[in-house]
This record gives structure tokens, C-alpha cells and sequence, in this order.
């Protein structure tokens, strides 16, 4: 029953009018990505009791929901798997942004509903975000989806 709370809490927390829709390839890795909510930022971090960065949170839920190794390096998790585009976003595909001034420096996890989990920054802690916001909108890098 936790888990049901944890994901109800995480879709209040964050506004949502409805819980993003998975695509029938990914709700063990959405729901791991759900339940990394709240976790705090740490540069370097990699799991929930430690905090986790961005990369660091890509490759968490991946090991996790799948047993996937990805690197903890948001470049080199850009060059993972296959390109898509932003119309053909799957829940589980990854999104890159440029957030400090080069390509492909932040990672998060698409979500269904152009919403996306990541880790975003120092003093903040893993979130839901939404793509179309003028902010992910300017900084969009690309997108790969790394599990057929």
C-alpha cells in the first residue's frame, strides 16, 4: 500500500491533474523513477539514501526496474540506445538538456504527458517537471530511448 500512497503523493505534490501514462514497455521503470520523488540532489549520488545528480538518478532507475548498467554520466548516456524525437517521447525515454552552457549536460527520465523526472540541482531534490516550460523548452538537447 505504500507504494500506491508514494505515487498518489508524488502526483499532489506536483499538480498533476493525471498520472502520467507509461507506455506498456515501462511501468517498472516509471514507477522506480516515481518513487525517487523528494530524494535530495547530491553531486555524485546515486542512490536514495545518499542523494542522487541527475546521471546518477538516470542510471539508479534503469539498474533498478531493469538491471540495465548505464553510465553515471549524462554525455555518455546521450550516446545510449537510439535517437527519438520529441513527438515520438515514450515514458522511460530520456531527455537531455543544456543547462550548463554545453550540449547534454543534464538527463531526466520521460514521463508520459510532457512531464519528465530528474535531479535537478544542488538544494533541490528529485522532481516532475513539465517539457513545455520556456526553461526545458530553450534547452532541449535531444532524446534516446535505451529499452525496446
Amino acid at each position: 500500500m505504500r507504494c500506491n500512497y508514494m505515487f498518489f503523493s508524488v502526483l499532489v505534490i506536483c499538480g498533476c491533474a493525471t498520472p502520467p501514462q507509461p507506455s506498456p514497455r515501462s511501468p517498472e521503470l516509471v514507477f522506480q523513477a516515481l518513487a525517487t520523488a523528494g530524494v535530495p540532489y547530491r553531486r555524485g549520488g546515486e542512490s536514495p539514501e545518499t542523494g542522487f545528480d541527475c546521471s546518477g538518478l538516470v542510471a539508479h532507475v534503469y539498474r533498478e526496474a531493469f538491471g540495465v548498467q548505464l553510465p553515471h554520466n549524462a554525455l555518455a548516456q546521450s550516446r545510449m540506445g537510439k535517437h527519438v524525437t520529441r513527438s515520438g517521447l515514450e515514458a522511460g525515454d530520456l531527455v537531455f538538456y543544456n543547462t550548463e552552457r554545453r550540449p547534454y549536460s543534464h538527463v531526466g527520465i520521460y514521463l508520459g504527458d510532457h512531464r519528465f523526472i530528474h535531479a535537478p540541482k544542488p538544494g533541490t531534490a528529485v522532481r516532475i517537471e513539465d517539457m513545455r516550460t520556456a526553461y526545458w523548452s530553450r534547452r532541449f538537447d535531444g532524446a534516446r530511448r535505451v529499452m525496446e
